[in-house]
């Protein structure tokens, strides 16, 4: 248990019951600052009731209510004043601090009231288990200690104590934990589901979020706005729009539509499943628009490649007179990168620090990084993250890398990648992308050198993965399936689609198989049986004529298929949604959305 100590516990005069309410205590319901409050205080301290148990027990009740630094080391001051507080002075105490900037001085004051001999009850351990997930990680010791003290004094069954038990183990990136806190519930309520939905949500684990969400109905629980939260995200990950929709229904049925944050989630949801007119109509039909509603807007437009739409909605959001956050920036600079503004990016990345007051982050850096690599401006963004106010991490390089790759610059590449190694040698794209460079060059002896290193490291390459949704079934493709399978009809369905698309054009692009011992027929064997080919033909054979084709990867849509992709929605008359790791690509009439910039 932490045991770093907070000021001793003064001793004064025992405090005084006192029976009549003071006048200023009845100031209290309506004071409405922290400012206030130190004037009714001075007001008690004038009429001589500083000591009073009943005084001190209010103005205490009122610091933690909405807790600031300010209010809260004055509710630590006035705690301190009571020679032997309760249980319940100290819940109060540990219900604010949880919610503060200083969440660890929950877990200090524990270790004051137990040396003074009180224990913690059912009422403590939801604070104090909340203090240590905000802090995260470096508080999980923490946490561990007050899960075995709650097993100790067998307060371990506990509803409330059990769904945050479960909020800390997946805040602190241990689902396994969280799950099996949720199994051992014997009775599990909406609020311990919302918990475990939210643990695998948050997790970027959507298909255990969506199958509890259905445990959940199966088990006659009525979903609350909370769970519609988790449920969206989920769907947004995976693409799930059938689910999403559904979801939408019941939404509107069961009234959940009145939260602000539920219908952002739809933005959300809508845009990331590929439907941003849907989007669209959700922020446009919504009453009341707060700043992350606005935000989300922002983004959706932006990767769908329509930045310059992002920027109008910003302008909007100002005239609205709503105030910007991170988010808002992150989607503007994100629009700006993806439509070559570097300019406009610049003038977004300062004034979001100078005339916003807010600090840029880590993806904040990222999209500048992208924005100048994109944009072939890549020795200014080597510098850029060279003169970083923060320790670089080894995404800021991988995105420097990739336009490094983009713009074919060997020399640079191999600079990035020493900077990648020396934080993170185990991620197999870096080797992958390099090699790539290299083999381009006609550097084999590099290749071979590469993929020895790769293999010596036991660094495994990711293999490229796409999925559709048909009739609400999420059915997923590796690249190099139809090489290893036998002649099914999709294999056959591609085989015949690849001979239409040479008849109006198209070539495969072999330079993008970088290996020297494989013939240009085993490369174009290759590059047809990459997954995004697989699902968009898997669509065509399973989903009407004239309807849209949604596909999702988990990586950047290579050249080849997004060649092949714009054919076939000229040739099929389809619309075709493909939702890759940075951005969506609209291909209609054989055109993509990107213009071919991505």
């Amino acid at each position: 248990m932490a045991t770093t100590p907070s000021p001793p516990i003064t001793q004064s005069p025992p405090p005084k019951l006192c029976t009549n309410t003071p006048n200023a205590l009845s100031l209290l319901p309506r004071c409405t600052s922290f400012r206030g409050l130190k004037q009714i205080h001075a007001v008690i301290i004038k009429t001589h009731l500083q000591n009073d148990l009943n005084v001190l027990t209010k103005l205490i009740n009122f610091c933690t209510q909405n807790p600031t630094t300010s209010s809260m080391e004055h509710a630590h001051l006035l705690f301190d004043r009571i020679p032997e507080p309760d249980i319940v002075l100290f819940n109060t105490m540990a219900r604010g601090y949880s919610r503060s900037k200083t969440p660890i001085r929950a877990i200090f004051l524990l270790v004051e009231i137990l040396n003074s001999g009180l224990l913690p009850d059912d009422y403590s351990f939801p604070s104090l288990l909340k203090a240590c997930a905000c802090v995260g990680a470096e508080a999980l010791e923490e946490g561990k200690q007050l899960h075995c003290f709650a097993i100790k004094l067998g307060l371990n069954s506990n509803l409330y104590v059990c769904t945050t038990l479960i909020n800390l183990y997946a805040e602190c990136s241990d689902v396994e934990a969280a799950r099996r806190i949720f199994e051992n519930i014997s009775e599990p309520c909406v609020v311990s589901y919302n918990a475990i939905i939210t643990a695998y949500a948050r997790s970027s684990r959507p298909n255990e979020a969506l199958s509890l969400f259905r445990e959940l109905q199966e088990r006659n629980l009525k979903p609350t706005d909370v769970t519609m939260l988790s449920a969206l995200s989920s769907c947004a990950l995976l693409g799930s729009l059938d689910l999403g929709k559904w979801i939408h229904e019941y939404i509107k049925k069961y009234g959940l539509d009145k939260y602000v944050k539920v219908k952002t989630a739809l933005i959300d949801m809508y845009a990331k499943c590929g439907r941003l007119d849907d989007a669209v109509s959700v922020f446009d039909n919504m009453s009341g628009k707060d700043t992350q509603a606005w935000s989300a807007m922002i983004v959706a437009y932006a990767t769908h490649g329509q930045g310059h739409k992002s920027i109008l909605m910003f302008e909007e959001m100002m005239k609205a007179q709503m105030s910007p956050d991170e988010i808002t920036f992150l989607g503007l600079l994100y629009a700006c990168s993806h439509t070559g503004l570097v300019d406009e990016g610049w003038n977004y990345f300062y004034s979001m620090r100078d005339k916003y007051g807010i600090v840029p982050g880590i993806k904040h850096y990222g999209c500048m990084v992208d924005l100048l690599g994109r944009a072939g401006r890549l020795d200014e963004a080597y510098r850029f993250i060279d003169e970083l106010p923060i320790k670089s991490t080894p995404i800021l390089w991988r995105t420097l890398l990739s336009s490094c790759s983009s713009h074919n610059n060997l020399k640079l590449a191999k600079q990035v990648i020493e900077q990648i190694f020396e934080l993170d040698d185990s991620h197999g794209g870096d080797y992958v992308i390099l090699s790539n460079l290299c083999a381009r060059a006609g550097r084999w002896e590099d290749v071979d050198y590469l993929r020895k290193l790769m293999k010596d490291r036991g660094v495994l390459k990711v293999p490229g993965c796409s999925s559709i949704e048909v009739n609400n079934v999420v059915h997923e493709f590796f690249s190099g399936d139809g090489v290893h399978s036998y002649s099914t009809d999709l294999q056959k369905a591609l085989d015949e689609l690849v001979k239409e698309l040479k008849m109006v054009g198209y070539v495969p692009d072999t330079s993008l198989v970088h290996h020297g011992d494989m013939e240009d027929e085993e490369k174009e064997t290759a590059l047809r049986y990459h997954s995004e080919k697989l699902a968009i033909t898997f669509g065509l054979l399973n989903t009407p004529p004239g309807t849209t084709i949604r596909v999702v990867k988990n990586l950047r849509v290579c050249g080849d298929c997004h060649s092949a992709a714009k054919l076939i929605s000229l040739i099929f008359n389809r619309q075709i949604v493909l939702r890759d790791v940075q951005r969506f690509h609209h291909f209609k009439d054989g055109k993509c959305s990107c213009g071919d910039f991505w």
